[in-house]
């Protein structure tokens, strides 16, 4: 994977068909708090209503084209100094490389965007083996098991909590 073809941008109203085309996965959906999105009007209602409006919420485009994201909502008040992390990337792309090169792309950028934050956190539910290797091969520490920690797709799930600091180095 070529990773100068990578990069992270504020989405658009047009990327709506791209957006469309992993939002309305099931497998992409299966760890993320929202069920897959089945139209193109839903899916513009949700570009609107939650994305554009998000703090730090950006594209991740292969050749300028949509095919994931990656968020990071800071807390508020006391807790403002850490922030959560949410990503996900078409089927198409998983195991390429391209989620862990945007990632890191993503650290460097937040932590110079939002110099109050100390702390990116990550849950990831235990099955999810592809996201903890994402998070590990950027240099993410696994900080240990959260048992029943949330609630996701009408269940209590097990997680785990990952994090990165600002002073943590980003791994090559």
């Amino acid at each position: 994977m070529d990773s100068s073809k990578v990069s992270l941008r504020g989405f658009t109203l047009s990327d709506v068909d791209d957006f469309l085309k992993y939002a309305g996965d099931d497998r992409v959906a299966r760890y993320l708090t929202w069920d897959p999105i089945t139209s193109k009007e839903e899916a513009l209602s949700f570009l609107r209503e939650i994305v554009l409006p998000h703090p730090w919420r950006h594209s991740i485009c292969l050749d300028d084209r949509s095919i994931g994201y990656i968020s990071i909502r800071p807390g508020q008040g006391h807790d403002r100094f850490k922030a959560d992390l949410g990503y996900a990337v078409a089927v198409d792309h998983w195991g390429r490389g391209i989620c862990t090169t945007a990632l890191k792309m993503a650290l460097s950028r937040a932590f110079k965007d939002l110099p109050y934050l100390v702390r990116i956190e990550a849950v990831v539910e235990c099955e999810n083996m592809g996201s903890q290797r994402v998070l590990e091969k950027v240099g993410f520490l696994n900080e240990g098991l959260l048992r029943k920690y949330e609630y996701c797709k009408g269940e209590v799930r097990d997680f785990y909590m990952y994090s990165f600091l600002n002073t943590d180095v980003i791994k090559p």
